[in-house]
């Protein structure tokens, strides 16, 4: 099989899941708290472990292939709302929350109390204190400190869960703005402080993201031609070239 055809069609694979990540960069801009993901790419050498003879050949071999990603954990900017319950973190910690699927953590802080007065992020997931839960009275006057000390009517009705990742830890999305890591890799915050009546945005500079979609939208068609190519030119040769041999 020709060589250009692995390497086209393994770089068109590479471009089209950058694609899937940029996008969905773009689509959560606008999203809270929310962490933009960047791919990275490795090269591998098709035939590892057998001999090549020839340079040309090692490097006709060389495919491009989609590493991974990572999420950026560059923070987003804290705006201002004065509404008491939209909380910002400054710092590199992340709220604890109650999910469907288990305990998540996010910098979304557009927090509001629920019907039975517990207090949930916008999705109706529950905030988690150092204590579990934390229920907050009805109309009352809620004061939130930097360390995370929930005051009600000036009784303490709970502290929040501040957390951080460890250096090793590869948070994944559990949609929007939540995130999952094993537990082994979340420790407490200490150096993070609340910030009452603030929202931090996401941290997708749209312009710049738009800029890397058209990129990898011209190197995936740009693949695509290739392939089309590459095949027009494997079914000449079967067609015209290999009747010829005797």
């Amino acid at each position: 099989m020709d060589s250009g055809l692995y390497a086209a069609c393994a770089a068109l694979m590479a471009r089209t899941d950058a694609l899937d990540t940029i996008a969905n960069n773009l689509a959560n801009s606008n999203t809270g708290g929310f962490r933009g993901r960047h791919t990275t790419f490795n090269s591998v050498l098709a035939g590892f472990g057998q001999t090549l003879n020839s340079q040309l050949n090692v490097d006709t071999n060389h495919y491009g292939i989609l590493g991974g990603s990572h999420l950026d954990m560059q923070p987003g900017a804290l705006e201002p709302t004065g509404n008491p319950l939209d909380l910002g973190i400054d710092g590199n910690g992340f709220f604890a929350v109650q999910t469907a699927n288990g305990v998540g953590y996010t910098r979304n802080g557009a927090l509001q109390i629920s019907a039975k007065g517990q207090l949930v992020t916008a999705t109706g997931d529950a905030v988690l204190g150092t204590t579990g839960a934390i229920t907050i009275p009805t109309g009352a006057n809620v004061t939130i400190s930097a360390d995370g000390t929930i005051s009600a009517n000036g009784a303490i009705a709970g502290k929040l869960k501040l957390v951080e990742f460890a250096p090793s830890a590869d948070p994944q999305s559990m949609g929007g703005a939540n995130y999952t890591v094993p537990a082994s890799q979340v420790v407490a915050s200490t150096n993070s402080q609340v910030r009452q009546g603030m929202l931090e945005g996401s941290n997708v500079n749209p312009v710049s993201s738009v800029v890397e979609l058209i990129d990898a939208q011209r190197a995936a068609e740009g693949m695509r031609h290739a392939l089309s190519m590459i095949d027009t030119e494997i079914d000449k040769t079967a067609a015209q070239d290999l009747p010829r041999i005797s």
